[in-house]
């Protein structure tokens, strides 16, 4: 496959900047009318896409009122089609019978996002934390921008205690740093994680007005199982399931399986090759336990779907599955790169995200729904005003 295919035009009032919300209007303390905004990931609209039948559903059948139907009856007119809306997210569990199981990506991101001045010019930096290299010398992997101001020996200040010199250049945006903060471990992180935002992409802060993620997006910015800390970009299509829809899901018997996969930012780096069999993904931490194995074989093994939630576990699962097409415990790094034609042993069903032009996230998708079938979706999603993005809408793929 070809770079060039899966370019598309994107309109950029379709990125979502903030996630699915309602808003309400209330009186505060002085009398003041408000307007309050509520997060609901799982009203966003799902379109369901059935690989084998090649269709692509965007709407739900509603139920009429039996007045209305009494009406119709009686009334010599043709009889116009029934009422549509869109379908939603929550509905998702119409899809699913007893016995199925869901994989999560249960990785959780940390306010790695800062803003520091640099000595003498007080130039404003961004600094990204990616990992931290030593506890006890409070030595971080970080991004810096613009990299260009920064080299070694340089001070960074981010308040009047926070301040990191530059030990080394790692990349052309890389830098070690060691932030001077005498202190024990847990106050250091406190503080250091105080300063810190929510790691949004950039096509989301660059197009907020204010240019920065919010106290609100270090929940939204989070899925609600998130255990194991690691992943500077959260796994997006997880922020969909709030606690009523995985209710729902255990009422109706569908199982949780979690697996953990480190998300880090080459899904949003730029691919410099056409050759797709090229490209080189960086490497990203994960880890799938013996129960996780256990239940998604299982599942398997009776004939039941197994459902991915999101790229990230569909990478994680096609990484650790054996030659007998199980998925085994794995405890390592990936930097497996899904694109079509790709043949998947784990997962039969999946949940995804609609995503940019040109990411290896899209192409994923197409890995497993197939290229003609969701690049048809994405065109639709774009002809019906989809919200595209980490906080927008979602596709089910069904093998059906």
């Amino acid at each position: 496959m070809k770079l060039s295919q899966f370019k598309y035009t994107l309109p950029k009032e379709l990125v979502a900047l903030y996630p699915q919300s309602s808003f309400y209007e209330e009186t505060d303390e002085d009398g003041n009318k408000v307007t309050v905004r509520v997060t609901r990931p799982d009203e966003c609209r799902l379109m369901v896409i059935h690989r084998k039948s090649q269709t692509i559903d965007l709407f739900k059948q509603l139920a009429e009122p039996e007045t209305e139907k009494k009406k119709k009856s009686k009334s010599k007119k043709k009889t116009e089609e029934p009422a549509q809306a869109f379908i939603q997210f929550k509905d998702i569990v119409k899809y699913f019978d007893e016995g199925d199981t869901f994989v999560f990506n249960d990785t959780k991101t940390f306010p790695s996002r800062l803003y520091g001045t640099k000595e003498k010019t007080e130039a404003k930096i961004e600094v990204f934390l990616l990992r931290e290299l030593n506890r006890e010398n409070h030595l971080w992997d970080v991004l810096v921008e613009p990299a260009r101001k920064i080299r070694i020996g340089n001070k960074l200040y981010f308040d009047d205690n926070m301040v990191a010199e530059v030990l080394d250049n790692t990349t052309s945006r890389g830098r070690t740093l060691r932030f001077l903060y005498d202190c024990d471990y847990e106050q250091f992180r406190e503080l250091l994680y105080g300063l810190g935002e929510a790691p949004l992409p950039h096509y989301v802060i660059d197009a907020r007005e204010n240019h920065h993620a919010t106290k609100q997006d270090l929940e939204d910015y989070q899925t609600i199982f998130a255990k194991h800390e690691g992943a500077v970009t959260a796994p997006a299509t997880g922020l969909h399931f709030d606690k009523t829809l995985m209710k729902m899901l255990d009422i109706k018997g569908i199982n949780n399986a979690f697996i953990t996969l480190h998300c880090g930012l080459g899904a949003y780096h730029k691919i410099e090759v056409e050759d797709l069999s090229k490209h080189k993904m960086e490497s990203e931490e994960m880890h799938i336990s013996d129960d996780a194995c256990d239940l998604v074989n299982r599942t398997k093994s009776e004939g039941h779907r197994v459902c991915a939630v999101g790229t990230s576990v569909l990478k994680a699962t096609e990484t650790a599955v054996g030659t007998n097409g199980q998925l085994k415990p794995y405890d390592g790094w990936t930097n497996k790169f899904l694109y079509p034609p790709y043949d998947f042993f784990v997962a039969n069903a999946m949940v995804g995200n609609f995503y940019h032009p040109s990411s290896p996230l899209l192409m994923a998708e197409a890995a497993f729904g197939g290229y003609d079938l969701i690049m048809k979706a994405y065109e639709l999603a774009v002809e019906h005003k989809y919200r595209f993005g980490c906080y927008g809408d979602a596709m089910l793929i069904l093998d059906d």
